[in-house]
């Protein structure tokens, strides 16, 4: 199975229009996502979009 690749689109830590993957997602709609760098932090899940392939 292939992880879903999400588009990051907040101006946070300088990651707007990264792509990125959900590793997992919590209460109150926050998720973890790591960025194909290998940076992973903790953010809202209203942070993402799915990228259309």
């Amino acid at each position: 199975m292939t992880a879903q690749r999400y588009i990051y689109r907040w101006n946070r830590q300088g990651r707007k229009g990264q792509i990125c993957t959900v590793l997992a997602r919590g209460k109150m709609n926050s998720i973890c996502v790591r960025f194909e760098d290998g940076y992973t932090m903790v953010t809202s899940g209203n942070a993402i979009r799915r990228v259309k392939e």
